[in-house]
């Protein structure tokens, strides 16, 4: 028998409240948390790092935890910045391997003030970069729905103690869907918020603007709760986002209003979208439409090739800005191999990228975000499948030979315009499963996947839904009406030898 068996039947939100009623203590929950990921951790590789002797010594001091929200819960960082003082920060990556933490940064520093226990760290791919988790330093992440299929990322790890029953909620960072891709492919809801509404952790670290960072959960409030924790100007921050109204939880007791809601289920930056995630998409606007919300199809205009070209570059340049930060705090450069080819490759395109053609690709995205301003000045959300296909192999998307002999002879001899025409080529196969999260983050705008479906063979599909800047309150009062309507809390993988549920296919 586990210990406190129902801990995986409550969210966050319960749990704290078992516990300020003194039905539950912070040491039940977190040696139930550290007994679960002694348990399905080997299989699954969520929690990559572990700092269990400080959170036992925490919980047994509870009374000295701040009075927080949930004071008392478990709780995982992912392990891509958010430091977290005296632990280790690898990034994923063999470059960071050896850094801990000095201090926490301003996020973690609001994670604890809410009271949370810090348990562990969880798996992400290299510097985040890629929508699958399978870094080289860690080995990949598994699905907790299906031991062969990837958890997606980069918020993998996170987003796979969850799905597990580890934990209730998970720390999660978003660049270009991190959040929202793990989310859809382990049956969560994840929130990516609008920029600039959750504190930066450093400009090297923001892929120019595009990252910013929230929570996976299993349960609408709890997003909500994190959020109303976490928002509001960084120290130093000199934009941010005005506070709402009202806490994000408090706007969760009334129902939105009837809503005009665009459904595009073609993909935003690929060319094809799986039936399946087709599928998904058009159950959620039914349901939508059968809640009084009005929806017809509606897609933005921009142009595809160079909002992708945009994207990448954002992201090339922002890998040889975290790379260059690293090696100027340890005085000397990174070698080949203590960076994935494909790192390598990004964090070499970055740098030969000029000032002139980085501010041409600023302007490309500011004139994209107007079409897409436009377009929501016409609807108040927008629905689109999460992903373009149900959660791939792990190890479907994988280094190429052909990309290793790229890094050594770019390290070599660098050429501009053969790298330029590479990046594009390295385009393809990442953004093919994953194109409809970038956008968001290009914009700036907030969007949200939620889990109302799943493939016939019991495989979890998300659903995106986007808004327009600011306007988190009200996808998160959806959210929770589609919660109401169709509950997916109970819904959970079951973890036997071939993770698979025994649940009905569909919605």
């Amino acid at each position: 028998m586990p210990r406190f068996p129902e801990y995986e039947d409550h969210d966050a939100t319960a749990l704290a409240e078992l516990i300020r009623k003194g039905e539950a203590s912070a040491v039940e929950l977190v040696d139930a948390a550290i007994e679960r990921i002694e348990a399905l951790n080997p299989a699954i590789n969520a929690v990559v790092w572990r700092c269990f002797e400080r959170a036992r010594a925490q919980a047994a001091a509870a009374e000295q935890l701040p009075d927080g929200r949930f004071r008392g819960v478990p709780f995982v960082l992912k392990d891509l910045k958010a430091l977290d003082a005296g632990q280790p920060v690898s990034n994923g990556s063999r470059l960071f391997a050896d850094v801990r933490a000095s201090d926490d940064d301003e996020l973690v520093r609001r994670f604890k003030a809410a009271g949370l226990i810090i348990v562990g760290r969880s798996n992400t791919p290299e510097l985040g970069i890629l929508g699958v988790t399978e870094p080289e330093l860690h080995g990949p992440t598994r699905n907790p729905w299906d031991l062969e299929r990837t958890c997606g990322g980069s918020s993998g790890g996170s987003a796979a103690a969850v799905a597990a029953g580890m934990i209730p909620a998970a720390h999660g960072s978003d660049g270009g869907g991190s959040i929202r891709i793990p989310a859809s492919n382990c049956g969560l809801f994840g929130l990516k918020p609008t920029r600039d509404r959750v504190p930066l952790l450093g400009p090297e670290a923001s892929w120019g603007g595009l990252a910013t960072h929230g929570v996976l959960s299993r349960s609408v409030r709890d997003t909500a709760g994190l959020l109303d924790c976490i928002a509001g100007r960084g120290p130093g921050q000199v934009e941010g986002l005005s506070a709402p109204e009202r806490p994000f939880a408090d706007q969760l007791e009334q129902d939105p209003p009837p809503l005009r809601i665009a459904l595009c289920t073609d993909a935003l930056l690929a060319d094809t979208t799986d039936p399946v995630n087709v599928a998904a998409a058009e159950h959620a606007a039914s349901l939508c439409e059968s809640l009084g919300h009005r929806v017809e199809r509606a897609r933005p205009s921009f142009d595809r090739h160079e909002l992708t070209r945009a994207y990448l570059l954002m992201v090339a340049c922002g890998t040889a800005a975290i790379v260059n930060h690293r090696q100027a705090e340890r005085g000397r450069t990174a070698s080949m191999r203590e960076l994935e080819p494909k790192t390598w490759l990004l964090k070499t395109i970055g740098e030969v990228v000029s000032a002139g053609e980085y501010l041409l690709e600023l302007g490309r995205i500011r004139t994209a975000s107007a079409a897409i301003l436009e377009f929501f000045a016409d609807y108040d959300l927008m629905i689109t499948p999460t992903l373009a296909q149900p959660p791939l192999r792990v190890g479907e998307i994988h280094t190429t030979h052909v990309e290793r002999i790229a890094a050594r002879i770019f390290r070599a001899a660098p050429s501009k315009r053969v790298m330029l025409a590479l990046l594009e080529q390295l385009a393809r196969d990442p953004l093919a499963p994953n194109p409809n999260t970038q956008l968001f983050n290009l914009t700036g705008q907030p969007a949200m996947s939620v889990p109302l479906y799943w493939s016939e063979d019991n495989l979890p599909i998300g659903v995106q839904f986007a808004a327009r800047l600011g306007d988190e309150g009200l996808l998160l009062q959806l959210a929770r009406q589609l919660e109401q309507a169709q509950p997916w809390f109970a819904r959970r993988p079951a973890l036997d030898s071939t993770t698979r549920s025994t649940d009905e296919p569909g919605a």
